[in-house]
């Protein structure tokens, strides 16, 4: 993307379609088309979409090397890395090509809403992991002291309430945070609004979601069995599918 700043205004742009701030409901089946478009965008420029996730672990490992602060910067970062790939995705669905640079796009364009909802995300996180910790946390030690079969089975029913008490609270957030990279770096809107039209979007469209991570969790299984390879291809469709479903989500057809 150049650095020119009349062409970083004109990714802004989107070049079809009405767009509709809240999102819209779609069908249910909608969920599998958002994989079946983002395949069509990955195969445009494999090459391309395989370099970025390549590089963009190799980042997250040196990040993940660095104590506290690198987890901190991981977590910070994605949503400008995520704005990049959603940069990428839209020039390959607009007939364009992409450029590996693009990667990097949500670091000169919309940087600081970006790394906004990063760090709201890191908030959101701390706190959550907070109340789990405060009123399931002592299941943790019950486990490690377990003498007998039902002290076991007691202190695994604890440890079963912190995992559904985390997945119901991370659930929210992740919703807020889904399209919301998408929606600031297509759109002159900042971070709290974009999260709060990505928890809407995902709201009304909770029936295409469940099919998606159906989908997703079959994918992502069998990515994972040659040596975790396939995620070089589940990746990048991955991060396409957010464009996909963003794409269809908030623009009328």
């Amino acid at each position: 993307m150049s650095a020119n700043p009349e062409a970083a205004k004109d990714e802004t742009i989107v070049l079809h379609d009405a767009f509709v701030p809240h999102g819209r409901t779609v069908p249910f089946e909608n969920g599998w088309s958002w994989i079946a478009s983002a395949w069509s965008i990955f195969k445009r420029a494999a090459g391309v979409w395989i370099g970025m996730i390549i590089v963009l672990c190799i980042i997250y490992v040196v990040l993940g090397i660095v104590p506290i602060v690198g987890a901190i910067a991981t977590i910070v970062a994605a949503p400008a890395f995520t704005g990049g790939l959603m940069l990428a995705s839209r020039t390959i669905d607009q007939g364009g090509e992409a450029h590996f640079a693009q990667l990097f796009g949500g670091f000169r364009h919309r940087f600081g809403p970006l790394v906004g909802i990063g760090v709201l995300y890191l908030i959101g996180m701390a706190v959550i992991v907070l109340i789990v910790g405060l009123t399931t946390g002592a299941s943790v030690f019950t486990v490690i002291n377990a003498t007998t079969l039902e002290e076991v089975m007691a202190a695994g029913a604890g440890l079963m309430l912190a995992a559904l008490t985390f997945l119901a609270l991370v659930t929210p957030l992740l919703m807020a945070v889904w399209f919301a990279p998408a929606l600031v770096v297509f759109h002159d809107i900042g971070t709290i609004a974009a999260m709060k039209a990505s928890f809407v979007g995902c709201v009304r469209n909770m029936l295409p979601f469940l099919l998606y991570g159906i989908v997703f969790f079959i994918a992502s299984i069998l990515a994972s069995i040659p040596a975790m390879l396939g995620w070089l291809i589940l990746g990048p469709v991955t991060a396409a599918s957010i464009y996909t479903g963003y794409r269809d989500i908030y623009f009328t057809s």
